[in-house]
């Protein structure tokens, strides 16, 4: 295969997991040059959270105006895509950055189980989000914890309340939702090439299950989500040292499916975004 895959890392997740894995960074400043080592190491688009210096999830604006300042100097051109997932707000704060106009922002369109208790995305909540998103020029990110979430994104791009084409994430692997299984993962690309033949899409998985997606993904002919957000680990028994590391991972994946890694500007063009720098 000869089309490029994008490469997106996940620096740091919503979950305080620093006393797991020192590498994961929690400050403005880890963050800003942890994804730097990951944007130099074949990462085209980076996947951020916020926390509190005491490592507290939050949706303050303020600290993602911070961190997306410190991304465009350091990582220039790469992709910057906010989470307005919920384990760090409720409600329409979840949506407070994006004001900002990142790149992109992350959308769940439905609810689901998390491993103790139920990510709650209302409709109410969902459409809120969406209109934010276009009213701010944000592309968003269709996270698919469910086959359902693939559907709704389709209606909801039929009707107007996203702006395609869609990109859409299958994320596998969390615990009491979507498990990691190889015929749900093909029905998902099969029903995406159905409902949504322009749509662009992406595997994440979750723990040990990160690089199964990441190869599975590649194979396939999409993009792959890596970092120290959904794993900690390289193996078993050996902590990533970075998340420049799991890039790396899934850069060798990409050499041997003889994929080319995305440029920024080439993932740009791929997803439809503005350019950054001329």
């Amino acid at each position: 295969m000869t089309n490029p895959c994008i490469i997106c890392v996940a620096i740091t997740g919503s979950v305080p997991r620093k006393e797991h894995n020192p590498a994961v960074p929690i400050t403005i400043e880890e963050q800003v040059e942890s994804t730097h080592e990951a944007f130099e190491a074949g990462a085209s688009i980076a996947h951020c959270h916020v926390r509190l210096e005491d490592g507290t999830p939050t949706s303050d604006p303020e600290r993602f105006a911070r961190l997306c300042e410190g991304l465009r100097r350091h990582c220039p051109g790469m992709i910057v895509q906010l989470s307005t997932g919920g384990r760090s707000g409720t409600g329409r704060e979840r949506g407070a950055m994006l004001a900002l106009r990142p790149d992109m922002a992350s959308l769940s369109v439905g609810s689901n189980n998390f491993p103790t208790r139920v990510y709650e995305n209302s409709p109410e909540l969902v459409d809120w989000l969406a209109s934010e998103m276009i009213a701010h020029g944000v592309k968003p990110e269709i996270e698919a914890f469910d086959l359902s979430h693939i559907f709704q994104a389709v209606k909801m791009a039929g009707d107007g309340r996203l702006k395609g084409p869609l990109h859409i994430q299958f994320v596998m692997g969390v615990e009491n939702a979507m498990p990691v299984d190889r015929e749900v993962f093909d029905f998902y690309l099969r029903t995406v090439r159905r409902l949504a033949p322009d749509a662009t899409w992406c595997g994440a998985g979750i723990a040990r299950n990160q690089i199964v997606l990441n190869e599975w993904s590649i194979a396939a002919g999409g993009h792959t989500r890596t970092g120290l957000e959904d794993n900690i680990r390289i193996d078993r028994d050996t902590l990533a040292p970075s998340n420049a590391a799991l890039v790396k991972r899934a850069v060798e994946l990409c050499e041997k499916y003889r994929r080319p890694v995305a440029t920024w500007r080439q993932a740009r063009e791929i997803l439809g975004l503005r350019n950054s720098l001329p």
